[in-house]
């Protein structure tokens, strides 16, 4: 009888298997056949796995997003926190550039607000006001998550492991100071070729994005990857995610922060 695989055997499994997927653009099973259940750190080694390589291979990393940030979703999911994800430069589109078809698996978008940071935050226990003296300017953002897992038949190992499902993102324009937001109360729509689809508010967002931001730059000095100046931080949804298909256009509007948009090439 051949001999049971370790536990790093199985992280890098798992990493590979996800890996191939997003190289060959084919969903592949998901990779909580290879983990505990609830096991969070082997999902998280897996991702940092991945992180680590692709690194290696000369891709940029820019910031972080936050997911699972709903308490609704978070109860589906039996979790009590957010998790994350790594952005990388390579992620980035320009506000309306055409994403092409297949670019991203199982493509769907969600509003967020974003934060540019000026300053590091690489403090243990950093303090709001650590935070905002930090951040240099909000954006209105659309994410556009995907999942290298077929069908989206994930559970919670498996969205940590495939970076917290990340695919693209699409920062507005213009940017501005915290100075005067009101993003707790900031409402937000989402327009899927002019017709609303998505609604919502900062509120959504763990109580106020801001909140969502410094849970994230506490959990990334704990995970020795802390925030740096210039870093992007997605702070999460600020409504339902809508699937994404060929032709189509999203523009999402955020009170205080102006409009983007997402444009998906038609086939």
């Amino acid at each position: 009888m051949p001999a049971a695989a370790s536990a790093d055997e199985l992280i890098n499994r798992a990493a590979a298997r996800l890996r191939q997927a997003y190289v060959s653009s084919t969903p592949c099973e998901p990779v909580s056949d290879l983990l505990s259940p609830g096991d969070l750190d082997g999902a998280y080694r897996v991702q940092e796995t991945n992180t680590e390589l692709w690194l290696g291979e000369g891709r940029r990393l820019v910031g972080r997003k936050i997911g699972l940030t709903s308490a609704a979703v978070q109860k589906q999911l039996g979790v009590d926190q957010p998790d994350y994800g790594m952005l990388f430069a390579d992620m980035a589109i320009s506000d309306g550039e055409p994403i092409a078809s297949g670019r991203v698996l199982q493509a769907k978008a969600e509003a967020e607000v974003a934060f540019v940071l000026e300053r590091a935050v690489d403090v243990e226990q950093a303090t709001v006001a650590d935070l905002i003296c930090a951040i240099g300017y909000a954006v209105a953002a659309i994410e556009v998550v995907g999942s290298r897992i077929a069908n989206w038949d994930i559970r919670l190992v498996d969205t940590v492991a495939d970076n917290a499902s990340s695919g693209l993102f699409v920062l507005g324009n213009t940017p501005f100071r915290l100075d005067g937001l009101d993003l707790r109360n900031c409402r937000m729509q989402m327009t899927q070729n002019g017709v609303a689809v998505s609604s919502g508010s900062g509120a959504a967002c763990l109580g106020h994005p801001l909140n969502a931001a410094l849970w994230l730059a506490r959990k990334m000095v704990q995970m020795g990857r802390p925030l740096g100046a210039g870093d992007i931080i997605l702070s999460g949804a600020l409504g339902p995610m809508v699937a994404a298909r060929p032709g189509d256009i999203f523009e999402t509007q955020i009170v205080g922060l102006g409009s983007v948009r997402a444009a998906f090439a038609a086939d």
